[in-house]
């Protein structure tokens, strides 16, 4: 995993290449993008990306095609597998209806599928050895595919300045002593409404590598409802704030105010200033300490960053 982390600026280049020849014709009235688990993450950033365009965003993490889709939707079905029982009923579900689909992935029946049906298809590579590992692919095909659709603009060279200016080695002592402070801790991720991908992303990163309870919201929302569990806090929490400096400065003091009292109550309280030229550099750099903390949390608790071995074990139990 350590080394995914370092050559992770190397994802988008490749993503892009994948769906260099990708392209259907609209005018489209929304987006779906359908996926669960590491393959729902592009759909889930797109919004923050600061890519513009005026269509909705649907993200479907379920069975089947959600109501909003239709023979006008730009339907991008997702799994990095290739395998994943959710995306694959979603996309026959697009074929029998004939509707506007591309298929991205790294094989399986997603590809079988597709191939068979001469549809669409982006094949990602297959050397990040887990989905939540190769947000970079599938994000540059994303925008690859969005952008030969007609939705965005050409964000080619964007992607390419931004991966260059990540340095993923400079923020490894870093994840490495955020990583200490959580031993034996409940991470809580807080971040800006504008930022909430990336505490749902860091929970996840958590979840997966760690092997780990995770948890995440945003302010302000929070402040209304889930800070009320302060009163008689239950749990040895740790509460980590993902802060950007252009965040509104009424939520800069909201997230202030609550590191005060959360320290009151005797948790734990971090704030991680979210880095970066642009919201792209900020997001994925962000992302990345997420990755080296929740690596060295793993290694802390003696445990191999990779495997979802409870993952497997339920899959095999729902077959049965």
């Amino acid at each position: 995993m350590k080394q995914i982390i370092l050559d992770f600026p190397k994802q988008f280049e490749a993503g892009i290449k994948a769906a260099r020849n990708i392209e259907i014709a609209g005018p489209f009235s929304d987006i779906v993008i359908c996926g669960v688990g590491g393959s729902a993450l592009p759909g889930s950033l797109l919004p923050e990306l600061g890519m513009k365009f005026d269509l909705p965003l649907f993200v479907h993490r379920d069975y089947g095609l959600p109501k909003a889709a239709s023979g006008k939707s730009l339907i991008l079905c997702i799994s990095f597998s290739g395998n994943t029982e959710e995306t694959l009923s979603a996309y026959q579900e697009a074929i029998e209806k004939n509707y506007k689909t591309v298929a991205i992935c790294t094989g399986g029946k997603l590809k079988e599928t597709a191939e068979q049906n001469s549809l669409p298809l982006a094949i990602v590579p297959n050397d990040c050895l887990q989905p939540r590992f190769g947000t970079g692919y599938l994000v540059g095909a994303v925008l690859k595919i969005l952008n030969n659709c007609g939705i965005i603009s050409d964000q080619d060279k964007n992607l390419s300045e931004m991966a260059q200016a990540l340095r993923p080695e400079e923020s490894e002592q870093s994840g490495k002593e955020l990583a200490q402070k959580l031993i034996n801790k409940i991470p809580v991720i807080y971040a800006s409404g504008k930022h909430k991908s990336l505490a749902r992303i860091w929970k996840i990163k958590f979840n997966e590598n760690s092997k780990i309870m995770a948890f995440w919201n945003y302010f302000p929302e929070l402040n209304h409802n889930e800070m009320v569990g302060l009163t008689d806090l239950k749990g040895d929490f740790h509460f980590i704030v993902l802060r950007d400096a252009d965040d509104y400065e009424k939520t800069k003091k909201r997230m202030d105010l609550f590191a005060g009292l959360a320290k009151e109550k005797g948790a734990g309280v971090d704030f991680v200033e979210i880095s970066g030229k642009n919201t792209l550099e900020k997001t994925f750099n962000a992302l990345l300490l997420g990755d080296w903390t929740s690596y060295y949390l793993a290694a802390a608790y003696s445990r191999d960053p990779v495997p979802v071995s409870i993952v497997e074990e339920f899959k095999k139990r729902l077959v049965k």
